[in-house]
């Protein structure tokens, strides 16, 4: 698949005309400036304003020869606009074309206003004595054999990496190797962050005793990304304590691999793992592989969470006598899946309970294939109060099972199930405000105002001239993780897939979509559908997030009716990218946020109601916030900062 963005080839003399005007700035500098080296460039801010090749202004100019009105390029948009000077441009563009980027990667990312990773695999060896204790502490990111060997101390990690804007990328290797009754622990770590990328590779490998403790760690992270590879492999008597983990986190993946391989007594506590998070997903690849007398503990693992992915594959593969407790595992969550492979296979004298397992008010989806297979003593597992929708396929041949209490309901029994106390469960995951019904548009009317507030990290469109020679495909993805310094696993490697995944999607019931990667692909989408005579719009701020904002004058565009429009929405990638798409029957309209106390206006809103809702999923969390199902209600929803919608002007 070729990138969705296209370009038109540029004439000869357009080409001529780029590299005179390149040439004139670099030659030209010493005469602007009297006295000046001549090295000394422009200085970019005035090169960008007002030299007439950067993307900036060749912007101004394909807007206005585009749009067939005197709206001029709204300042939210054209702020989106590639930072690049002229000179820039057309140096990373040759570099583009020569597949040369990725050898200039920091500067092309500085440069540009890309989301770049640094890039840690030059690993340095951080050897050191004594205790450590990194209070308050963002510059160390990569650990290479620190801590090897020592007996006894203890490393605390407190308030690591807090509050970055930035990328977190830290790389824990052979971190504290072959230690003796050394405790290590991180408390606050990464907390309100942006886009993590962690690795704990041989961590701990081969320490005796001791303990590992992650207290509130990854809170409240917008994109998590973590992976533990060989955590306390061959260790002894080791515990790993998980506490407040990833909590209100929203989006990504943890990959545990060859956790606590060959351990013997290790014990995992897995407490308030992801509570309260957003779409995280975790998977259990191999972990405990051959080890002896392993006790893990999943407690309030997921709870009311949404939409939480679980995958254990191979978990304890050949362990013995281990001891596998879930309690209140992804209860109360929204939908989910979990998924368990293999687990326990070939074990021996496994015991593994099931208790208040995946109980919620919107059941998720939970299937066992081969669980406990070729267990070679019986293995022991036990269900009590455990939810429904679940698929045992080839499940613990052998083995003693029992269920307490399993609920295993359809249709409006799975939806209206029950805590252990009898009360009916509300749905806490859908944000008030988020879904309204269309008679909610009216003057006076008091509603909740949802968390409009964009939380994705600032990042800026390319080029043409550029982008059009980056490559924008699945099959293409060795390449682009090469230009971007994407590790396999990394997460920024997952960013990449994951926007791909939903670029290449093929569009629902009459949709029409298109991923952009630059204003004028954006503008070219838009034109397509809606025709040259168009307008945007947004909301203008973020003022009354998270609170009952009033209702004022409300103008709805095309008089009210029915209209056509093109939705912007961000996605997450390297640089500036957009999923853009249409979709029949909407209403669109725009309404004036008053303060309910003083009638003051702080905020203009821009609003988008779903006519036909026939095709969209009974689970949609619309339903389960205003009740009914598919087509049978209107659906309308702001449009959140940094987001847009195309429509006619009125």
């Amino acid at each position: 698949m070729r990138h969705p963005n296209t370009t038109t080839t540029p004439r000869p003399h357009s080409r001529l005309l780029l590299l005179f005007s390149s040439l004139l700035l670099i030659f030209a500098a010493p005469l602007l400036c009297p006295g000046a080296q001549a090295a000394v460039p422009t200085p970019r801010s005035a090169d960008t304003n007002t030299n007439p090749f950067t993307p900036r202004a060749s912007l101004l100019r394909y807007w206005s020869t585009h749009v067939a009105n005197s709206v001029p390029i709204p300042s939210f948009l054209l702020s989106k606009a590639s930072p690049l000077s002229a000179v820039d441009a057309a140096a990373f563009s040759k570099l583009a074309s020569r597949g040369s980027l990725s050898s200039h990667l920091p500067s092309f990312c500085t440069a540009a206003g890309l989301l770049c990773f640094p890039d840690l695999r030059a690993a340095r060896d951080n050897s050191r004595r004594g205790d450590a204790s990194f209070s308050g502490y963002v510059d160390e990111q990569n650990f290479t054999n620190y801590g090897t060997g020592r007996v006894g101390g203890n490393d605390a990690f407190k308030n690591y990496s807090e509050g970055l804007l930035a990328v977190p990328i830290d790389n824990f290797r052979r971190y504290a190797r072959n230690s003796v009754g050394r405790d290590v622990g991180f408390t606050g770590y990464a907390k309100v962050t942006n886009v993590v990328d962690q690795r704990f590779s041989t961590y701990g490998s081969g320490a005796t005793g001791g303990k590992g403790v992650f207290n509130s760690y990854n809170e409240e992270v917008n994109v998590v990304g973590l992976n533990f590879n060989n955590y306390g492999s061959g260790g002894n008597g080791r515990t790993h304590d998980f506490g407040t983990y990833s909590t209100d986190a929203n989006v990504g993946d943890q990959l545990f691999s060859s956790y606590g391989k060959n351990g013997k007594g290790e014990a995992n506590e897995f407490k308030k793992y992801a509570t309260d998070s957003n779409v995280v997903g975790s998977t259990f690849r191999n972990y405990g592989e051959g080890g002896n007398g392993a006790v893990d503990n999943f407690t309030s693992y997921g709870f009311n969470s949404n939409v939480p992915e679980n995958n254990f594959n191979n978990y304890g593969d050949r362990g013995i006598g281990a001891v596998d407790e879930f309690s209140s595992y992804r209860n109360q969550s929204n939908v989910g899946d979990d998924s368990f492979t293999s687990y326990a296979k070939k074990s021996t004298s496994a015991k593994v309970n099931f208790a208040n397992y995946g109980k919620s008010f919107n059941e998720g989806t939970d299937k066992f294939t081969g669980y406990g297979q070729g267990a070679k003593e019986e293995a022991t597992v036990g269900f009590t109060i455990y939810g429904v929708n679940n698929t045992f396929k080839g499940y613990a041949k052998g083995s003693k099972i029992t269920f307490a209490e399993y609920t295993n309901a359809t249709g409006d029994a799975a939806k209206n199930s029950l805590i252990g106390d009898g009360r009916k469960v509300t749905n806490r995951w859908i944000e008030p405000g988020k879904f309204f019904r269309e008679s909610a548009l009216k003057e006076g009317t008091l509603v909740p105002m949802p968390d409009i507030r964009d939380k994705m990290p600032r990042r800026s469109f390319l080029p043409r001239t550029i982008i059009s020679k980056l490559p924008f495909a699945t099959a293409k993805m060795a390449e682009m993780k090469e230009i971007f310094h994407a590790d396999d696993n990394s997460s920024l490697a997952r960013i990449m897939a994951d926007a791909l995944g939903e670029c290449e999607r093929a569009p629902s019931a009459g949709e029409t979509k298109r991923c952009v990667g630059s204003v004028e692909d954006m503008l070219d989408f838009a034109t397509s559908v809606l025709g040259r005579n168009i307008v945007v719009r947004t909301t203008e701020n973020v003022e009354g997030s998270g609170r009952e904002v009033m209702i004022g004058r409300v103008k709805g565009i095309n008089g009210g009716k029915v209209t056509e429009s093109v939705s912007c929405h961000q996605s997450l990638y390297p640089y500036l990218l957009y999923y853009c798409h249409s979709v029949p029957k909407v209403r669109v309209y725009e309404a004036e946020i008053l303060d309910p106390e003083t009638k003051a206006r702080i905020n203009h809103g821009v609003a988008i109601c779903h006519v036909d809702t026939s095709a969209w999923g009974a689970s949609h969390g619309a339903f389960l916030a205003l009740g009914s199902g598919p087509g049978r209600i209107e659906v309308c929803h702001w449009i959140f900062q940094n987001d847009m919608t195309w429509t006619v002007p009125n």
